[in-house]
């Protein structure tokens, strides 16, 4: 069956300093896949090569089966992503957000569908810089969603929101594996990690030092999660 996400030999220099090297993964349908790590291991690069907002300087990147630098366009209308910051104009709504990212999409998911799927109905004609913090992120998710993707790669998308919104953002994210969607979920958090992913990605100094299950990974050290991907990057 072919991998929803296939990443082979991905690597990415910034001048002297090596971003990423000799990355390699494979996501199912219907798999939430966590990349974790610390700040400037690599994670956003990976994501961004994966998404074609950065050219690596070699290795191969398949979407359903599909070379990103053969057919860039048909494997970007089965992607959805959320990332770390959310821009858009301060005065446009969540239903103008909705409908000018369905302009993009051959047969897009309808506004008041997705509206209503992520909460934000009674928002739908507030202005963007009137909405909470947990409302940006619900409308994040919603317009990763307009192309109905089959893959969905999110950046830290609980990162900053309390308690009760994250609880809902993740949520969601379970709804995601179990519409047969595959997932790639960038993460500091352990705890969601450990909750949410059927499998990491441990990557350190650009590289990837250890795949597994999360419970496997805590089984084979004795540890939390925490403090093994603590152990692993300080390597």
């Amino acid at each position: 069956m072919t991998a929803a996400i296939a990443v082979q030999g991905l690597s990415r220099r910034y001048g002297g300093v090596q971003a990423v090297s000799d990355i390699n993964f494979e996501i199912a349908a219907g798999e939430i896949f966590g990349l974790l790590g610390p700040n400037g291991a690599g994670k956003t690069t990976t994501l961004e090569c994966i998404l074609g907002l950065t050219r690596p300087d070699n290795g191969r990147v398949e979407i359903c089966g599909i070379d990103t630098s053969q057919a860039p366009r048909r494997a970007r209308e089965r992607v959805g992503a959320v990332l770390q910051a959310t821009g858009l104009q301060d005065k446009i709504t969540p239903r103008e957000a909705l409908d000018l990212f369905a302009a993009f999409y051959p047969a897009p998911m309808t506004g008041g569908v997705l509206l209503d799927r992520f909460g934000l109905a009674e928002k739908a004609d507030a202005a963007f810089e009137t909405l909470s913090g947990g409302q940006k992120q619900r409308l994040a998710l919603a317009l990763a969603f307009v192309g109905n993707p089959q893959v969905l790669l999110l950046d830290e998308p609980t990162t900053g929101l309390d308690p009760q919104i994250r609880r809902e953002v993740q949520n969601h994210i379970r709804a995601l594996k179990a519409d047969s969607r595959a997932v790639l979920l960038s993460t500091h958090d352990m705890d969601e990690a450990a909750q949410l992913c059927d499998r990491v990605a441990v990557i350190a100094h650009g590289r990837i030092v250890a795949t597994g299950a999360p419970r496997d990974l805590i089984a084979d050290s004795g540890a939390s999660l925490e403090d093994v991907i603590i152990r692993l990057t300080a390597r």
